[in-house]
């Protein structure tokens, strides 16, 4: 009889490993999470809508509302994230709270919020402007990036 090898046991226990953790990892409820990631995006939208609606009805043009409307909602992504209400809607929600924009504004303040301990003013103030540029300098790159390439293949 052949005795197995250093190897063969190193084989075997990667996969008696493997076979563990695939019993013991916690299944994903992916309807729940699809149901719960639609119902929030989809009240922030909602509530973006609203506010863009309030501001046609007071007499605002469509581009003017559209830029307001963008800038409450960051500020309220931004305000939520700061009192900690953003990260618990988060957990629940997935992708529903980061893909409208408050998940952008979510992700510069809780990344500048780090850095509280060191003070407002010289921890988070300093510092979400060190969070925030490489985000944005990102995004225009890849916004240029994208329009060139739609722009030759026209």
């Amino acid at each position: 009889m052949e005795t197995p090898n250093a190897e063969d046991l190193k084989q075997a226990e990667v996969k008696e490993y493997d076979s563990l953790v695939q019993q013991l990892k916690p299944k994903p409820a992916l309807f729940k999470n699809c149901v719960w990631a639609f119902t929030v995006g989809g009240l922030i939208c909602v509530l973006a809508q609203v506010i863009l609606n309030y501001l046609r009805a007071g007499g605002m043009n469509q581009t003017d509302a559209g830029s307001v409307t963008s800038a409450v909602m960051i500020f309220l992504g931004a305000l939520f994230t700061g009192i900690g209400v953003y990260d618990e809607l988060g957990k629940r929600a997935g992708a529903g709270s980061v893909v409208p924009i408050t998940g952008f504004s979510n992700a510069i303040v809780a990344s500048a919020m780090e850095f509280k301990r060191e003070g407002y003013i010289f921890g988070v103030g300093a510092r979400i402007f060190s969070v925030a540029g490489p985000t944005l300098v990102f995004g225009f790159v890849v916004s240029t990036l994208i329009g060139l390439i739609k722009l030759l293949l026209m």
